[in-house]
């Protein structure tokens, strides 16, 4: 398996091989990083792969309402723009922007080489040595600022049957106190079918199919996003029925029962994830880059569980006030 993929701040080239065909995989993966030849002729052929993946993209509203939401969210930094790129974006790059992105950006001070599994360290040590020794040092990626949220509601205009929507307010970035206390409570407000907002939505409303939150996290800021997709007719009940258990979580907090029971999905969903090699492998390059030491599985839980539902309530009164929040739907007329 050889593969990539980009988030925001960090791209990952990445291969899964068998432990005995480790240093080929090596050899290989790192010759595609660091010596891509970038032919003109393929480079056009993958921007046409590229443009039918926005317009795939732009035909699932469920997927597209989350990139128009951060555009309105964040409208003036560069968190708000979609990884993908547009439609502008994407045409008009050439093989001289690529030459002077990686010059500028994959050198010896920016690429951090991660592995797990049945690899030995002086072997992967010495294969890195041999293959990406050349690389130079660089100038150092810029620090972005803090995205400045724009609160207020959008709808745009499609002919679908539902309404798919994100309703979000400001999140944390990697460094701030928060962190561990936002994980506790996006867990109790929408993480899986026994939060909050599955259960009065969609267990005991049958407004949905299905309702969630998740947190967005970097090292200059976050997001916190609601998402689901109802009805037309039901929009407006959704909505309402959103603020309330905001205001709930603000008036009243989280019990302590309801914040041990997502305490323990998390270590526990931190556990199972590590037995994938490719999770470790993430995990400790994550570590290393934002963080530049590595974060045990029993820090993080230790963190996890010292959160408390007053601190939750803390938060959401400062993050859930309505006149924070923004709305993003894409819907009928």
């Amino acid at each position: 398996m050889l593969n990539a993929f980009t988030d925001k701040e960090r791209t990952c080239y990445y291969c899964r091989v068998l432990a005995e065909d480790s240093g080929v995989g090596f050899d290989v993966l790192s010759d595609m990083v660091a010596n891509a030849l970038l032919d003109a002729d393929e480079l056009e052929k993958e921007k046409g792969v590229v443009l039918e993946e926005i317009k795939r993209s732009e035909d699932e509203p469920g997927d597209h309402v989350h990139d128009l939401h951060l555009q309105g969210f964040w409208p003036t930094s560069e968190f708000g723009l979609p990884v993908i790129g547009t439609k502008e974006s994407v045409s008009s790059i050439t093989r001289q922007n690529l030459v002077d992105y990686i010059n500028r950006r994959y050198h010896a001070g920016t690429v951090l080489v991660t592995a797990a599994g049945n690899v030995n360290h002086q072997d992967f040590v010495n294969w890195a040595e041999v293959n990406l020794g050349h690389l130079k040092p660089g100038p150092k990626n810029p620090v972005l600022d803090r995205p400045t949220a724009q609160p207020g509601n959008q709808h745009f205009g499609k002919k679908v049957e539902q309404v798919h929507f994100c309703i979000g307010t400001t999140g944390v970035n990697y460094f701030e106190d928060d962190f561990y206390t936002m994980v506790v409570l996006d867990g109790v407000l929408g993480g899986g079918m026994s939060s909050r907002l599955f259960q009065e939505i969609r267990e005991k409303r049958g407004l949905v199919y299905a309702i969630g939150s998740y947190m967005l996290t970097y090292t200059a800021g976050g997001a916190f996003t609601i998402y689901g997709g109802t009805g037309p007719q039901t929009w407006a009940e959704l909505q309402s029925v959103v603020r309330t258990e905001l205001d709930k979580m603000m008036n009243e907090g989280p019990s302590p029962e309801e914040v041990n029971k997502v305490q323990k999905q998390i270590a526990g969903n931190i556990v199972l994830g590590l037995e994938s090699t490719s999770a470790r492998m993430q995990r400790m390059s994550k570590n290393e880059i934002v963080h530049g030491r590595q974060i045990s599985m029993e820090e993080t839980v230790k963190n996890i569980n010292a959160i408390t539902p007053a601190q939750i309530q803390d938060l959401a009164q400062r993050i859930f006030p309505e006149d924070q929040m923004r709305t993003t739907a894409i819907g009928p007329e």
